[in-house]
């Protein structure tokens, strides 16, 4: 993408969010991105990791190679478990995420979704269906902001995991122009990010555009029906120089069927599984260059089953086709559907891949 093409795509992009930055110290204007971490390695992460690093004594460097943690190969539907019913067998939804649960869902045998029934066997058929998924806190005054003005920072911060991970438009590979307009674009190395993460063909572990964003290739998978499953939650605290910072840890749940399939009866039904943590800074614009509307990007990290486990390509690669394919031991299982851990935590094989014991 040529230079004044990507300008003038990030110009659109923030249109409407007028204001004055503020100028920050050197320091700061000349905080660069941080060097690459080894491809296909989970980053092992508490509330606050390492790969948030700040460079100097002003803004934030985002942490702009992230985890990209458990990629799993093959699903195997005879052996899935999941909760008993769903909310079209006559399961009770669950209440809202307000805090990390103590462990697994529970789990019996389930049965292979279908075109009708794509979460059908899972415990995502009694999660909340998109936005409604992400639990927002009460507001109160925190660091810069009062009450207001954090309601405000925490429902855009919800609107960016919408634009990021629900937008129909997204999911379809098309660009994220409304979770990009939602991102300060003076921030120099997560714009130089989406720069190439967004023009390259062949995305490299660092700038996979899957880091932040959900996208199928529309001749490859298609979405089954319109609904995507979601459980999960924001917090916040107050940040650097006074920001707020808002954590976000939610899992989506993405059924899809092969984009040249019949649409019948036996039709092949693959939930890929993701969970994301974004970390965003609501920076004070009397301390911090940003515009008004905006946040900076301090961490992002992902968790993902069943979406490739190969080199990036910028796009979740469903394992069509495998369902039938037996695990070979238990090393490198993982539960996808475990919130009681941190992202990041969970077991992998040599190859950076492991294999979901549900779907």
């Amino acid at each position: 993408m040529p230079d004044e093409e990507w300008e003038r795509f990030l110009r659109e992009s923030v249109s409407g969010a007028a204001g004055a930055p503020v100028e920050p110290s050197a320091d700061d204007r000349e905080a660069g991105p941080r060097p690459p971490k080894r491809p296909g390695r989970p980053e092992r992460r508490g509330s606050h990791p390492s790969a948030r690093a700040r460079r100097g004594t002003g803004r934030y460097v985002a942490g702009f190679v992230a985890a990209l943690a458990v990629l799993a190969v093959a699903l195997f539907p005879q052996q899935l478990l999941g909760w008993s019913g769903g909310q079209g067998e006559g399961g009770v939804p669950l209440a809202a995420e307000s805090e990390r649960p103590r462990e697994a869902p529970g789990a019996e045998s389930g049965p292979r979704p279908t075109l009708a029934e794509p979460f059908r066997g899972s415990p995502a058929a009694r999660w909340a269906d998109g936005a409604a998924g992400i639990t927002v806190p009460e507001a109160r005054a925190t660091g810069w902001m009062d009450a207001d003005q954090v309601e405000r920072a925490l429902r855009r911060s919800r609107d960016f995991l919408v634009a990021a991970g629900l937008d129909p438009g997204v999911l379809r590979g098309e660009p994220p122009t409304r979770a990009i307009a939602l991102l300060n674009p003076h921030q120099k190395d997560v714009q130089e990010y989406l720069r190439t993460a967004l023009s390259s063909s062949a995305p490299t572990p660092g700038t996979d555009p899957l880091l932040l964003f959900s996208r199928f290739r529309p001749d490859q998978a298609r979405l089954v029906g319109d609904v995507v499953k979601t459980r999960g939650r924001l917090t916040y605290r107050e940040g650097r120089r006074g920001a707020v910072e808002v954590t976000a840890d939610v899992t989506f749940v993405y059924p899809v069927t092969p984009a040249a399939g019949d649409g019948g009866p036996d039709a092949e039904v693959v939930r890929t599984i993701v969970r994301r943590e974004v970390v965003m800074s609501w920076d004070d614009p009397a301390k911090v260059i940003t515009e008004q509307g905006t946040a900076s990007l301090v961490s992002y990290a992902l968790d993902m089953t069943n979406g490739g486990c190969s080199g990036p390509t910028g796009y979740f690669v469903p394992p069509f086709g495998a369902a039938d394919e037996q695990p070979s031991g238990t090393a490198g299982q993982v539960d996808p559907y475990d919130r009681s851990k941190p992202i990041g935590t969970r077991g992998e094989t040599a190859d950076g891949c492991a294999t979901a014991t549900r779907s």
